[in-house]
């Protein structure tokens, strides 16, 4: 009775603090010296916040980031940089925080990291911003629909450095470093074909809805970062262990050392990224542009490999433009969406051939020596009742999961069960069959004909494996029988291809 009151409590403090705050502009900061901040609250504050982080205190496994950080160097003199004196730093932070509703204040660890990162990572950032000429987009767009500031598009280099299937030791996934966890609440599916975590569109949106629930709940951007990283209660127990002050600065040295690197972190790179022209940093040029992308629904199941086979789209290119499909192939299940992402050009010769691209991946299917992986996803979880005779083995068996995720779903320090305890379990089952596509007549490897005309086809720009087997009238199969491109599908310019003609 009293948990159920608790949680009543909560919701509607929740509530009331969310429709007063609908009133606020949520870039809105005061332009003052730090001292001048509001920096401690009473315990009627603290209590609020207490509240609202609760409600999230399991919903945040976000605890991990890949961005690895370079420890700072002792002697300061070590980081002298000839074209960013200390005095032009502090003026350019201040000009960033006049503009942000962070509070981005000049300390010496904040210099240290710039110089270190301006020193040790320089070339990295070339490529960076031009990774970021094709995601920024996305991420403004939601940001701006959330109503979240801009700047937190560089909240993403800090975590992945804009690789959408980068991965965290303790398994956080994607552009945002989502954990499973935390993806199933914000609808990121996880299949044994697609990981939604790594779709560039729909983790931001997850992402953006995620910093709004933790702005609300502390009403600062800079606490709903740290929250984003190490989870609501180390925040709400940092402000508590600080003497309930609320500045990211003064509550950092309770914060976990990742924590508390992590703003600074963000920070530098935003610094770096708005000063690139200022520190000689010019940007690679983009592998392409996200105006340039268009995308289509999919019909069947296709791999990377018969798109790139038929339309002469390169392999990297289409992992590029579609990082969510964990084994390189587009599923068909029937109630889910799943669209291919390509260069207009190659979008247009999908729509011009997209019969003919069917047929050739059915005939492909058929060809198979293995049968595809079988589709199955990661469902809600359940409440599974620990009975006579269970332990942890069994019960991992039989939802088809890990041990080692079901001690780690529900914190356990042992492999220690009770009858009648509880456990949330998020299990793997095969509600989802993929299509099968139509069975045609077996193609048989093609053999060198005895008799007939050898040609040689120098590869040009635009060739494709499927536009070669036109133009000769042959089967793709043949091309790759009488040249060995079974295992690849690299065709480089001035190469010649051996084709036979009866």
């Amino acid at each position: 009775m009293c948990k159920l009151l608790n949680f009543v409590v909560c919701f509607v403090l929740f509530n009331s603090i969310l429709s007063a705050q609908k009133h606020l502009n949520s870039h809105s900061k005061v332009n003052q010296p730090i001292e001048s901040y509001k920096d401690v609250i009473d315990d009627d504050e603290i209590a609020k916040i207490d509240s609202l982080w609760i409600r999230n205190l399991y919903k945040s496994s976000m605890i991990d980031s890949v961005f690895n950080h370079l420890e700072p160097i002792a002697d300061s003199q070590d980081f002298v940089i000839e074209d960013l004196s200390t005095d032009t730093l502090k003026q350019r932070l201040a000009r960033l925080d006049e503009k942000s509703p962070f509070h981005i204040e000049y300390n010496i660890e904040l210099e240290r990291l710039i110089k270190t990162y301006l020193k040790y990572r320089r070339k990295s950032y070339p490529k960076l911003m031009a990774k970021s000429e094709y995601y920024f987009p996305f991420f403004e767009e939601q940001l701006a629909k959330y109503q979240i500031p801009l700047e937190i598009k560089y909240l993403a280099i800090v975590e992945s450095a804009l690789k959408p299937r980068a991965k965290s030791r303790v398994g956080a996934t994607g552009l945002w470093q989502f954990m499973y966890q935390t993806g199933v609440l914000f609808d990121l599916k996880v299949s044994s074909y697609v990981d939604e975590r790594q779709d560039p569109i729909k983790s931001t949106q997850a992402a953006c809805q995620y910093l709004e629930r933790l702005y609300h709940s502390f009403n600062d951007w800079d606490l709903a970062l740290a929250a984003y990283n190490s989870g609501p209660g180390n925040v709400s127990k940092a402000i508590r262990r600080s003497g309930n002050r609320t500045n990211y600065w003064n509550i950092r040295p309770f914060l976990p050392r990742e924590t508390a690197d992590y703003l600074p972190a963000f920070y530098a790179n935003m610094y770096i990224f708005e000063y690139a022209k200022e520190h000689n940093i010019i940007k690679e040029k983009p592998i392409i542009h996200n105006f340039q992308v268009d995308s289509i629904q999919v019909k069947q199941l296709l791999t990377f490999q018969q798109v790139s086979d038929v339309l002469g789209t390169d392999i990297e290119m289409l992992e590029f433009l579609n990082p969510s499909y964990k084994l390189n192939i587009i599923p068909y299940v029937k109630g889910r969406n799943y669209k291919l992402a390509l260069p207009l050009k190659d979008a247009l010769a999908f729509v011009d051939n997209e019969n003919k691209l069917y047929a050739y991946a059915t005939a492909q299917v058929n060809e198979r020596e293995k049968p595809l992986p079988k589709y199955f996803e990661m469902n809600q979880r359940v409440r599974y009742k620990v009975k006579s005779g269970d332990y942890l083995g069994s019960i991992a068996k039989k939802h088809g999961v890990y041990v080692r995720d079901l001690k780690r779903w529900n914190r356990l320090r042992s492999n220690n069960l009770r009858i009648g305890q509880r456990l949330i379990v998020y299990p793997k089952k095969s509600n989802y069959r993929l299509s099968k596509p139509k069975k045609v007549k077996k193609i048989a490897k093609v053999d060198v004909p005895k008799k007939g005309t050898k040609k040689q086809h120098t590869i040009a720009s635009g060739d494709s494996l499927w536009s070669i087997a036109t133009k000769y009238k042959v089967t793709v199969t043949a091309i790759r029988s009488w040249n060995n491109l079974w295992s690849t599908n690299n065709l480089k310019l001035g190469n010649r291809l051996a084709i036979y003609k009866m």
